[in-house]
């Protein structure tokens, strides 16, 4: 799992360590005035990548008339993104729970990791409490553990 930010990874993770990547295209309108992404558009990245996991038409998470609510967020900024370019961005589970989980995520530019996020995600029904995973989304979250601690 990725460190509070009271204790800082010596070592940031490369990307093959994430068994679900996808990527963005940076645009330009995602600069600030010193030339850089934004460090709002970090959090928007990190969104993509969740969005790959928890809403994936081919191995739904969310029973009918449940959704997910992110209920912490930490992100560590690593090094400026700077554009044009991609960003990629790696996902992984760090935990299960019965209702809740947490992601570990990395963005990387050209190779380099860049921010590392660790984001606890909770399975909400329609009343707006959690809501136990089904066995299938359990057996979905579990293969995106890292290899070797299922």
């Amino acid at each position: 799992m990725i460190p509070t930010p009271e204790v800082r990874r010596l070592t940031p993770p490369t990307l093959d360590a994430f068994p679900l990547r996808t990527h963005e295209k940076l645009r330009y309108a995602d600069t600030d005035r010193q030339g850089h992404i934004n460090n709002a558009v970090f959090a928007t990245m990190l969104e993509t990548g969740r969005v790959e996991l928890l809403y994936n038409s081919e191995r739904p998470l969310a029973e009918p008339g449940c959704s997910f609510v992110i209920a912490r967020l930490v992100l560590d900024f690593l090094a400026e993104i700077k554009w044009p370019g991609r960003v990629d961005i790696g996902t992984r589970i760090a935990a299960i729970g019965r209702s809740s989980t947490t992601l570990d995520q990395a963005l990387f530019q050209e190779g380099n990791c860049v921010a590392t996020a660790t984001t606890v995600i909770v399975n909400i029904n329609g009343a707006g409490r959690g809501q136990p995973f089904s066995d299938c989304a359990l057996e979905t979250l579990k293969s995106y553990l890292p290899a070797g601690s299922q």
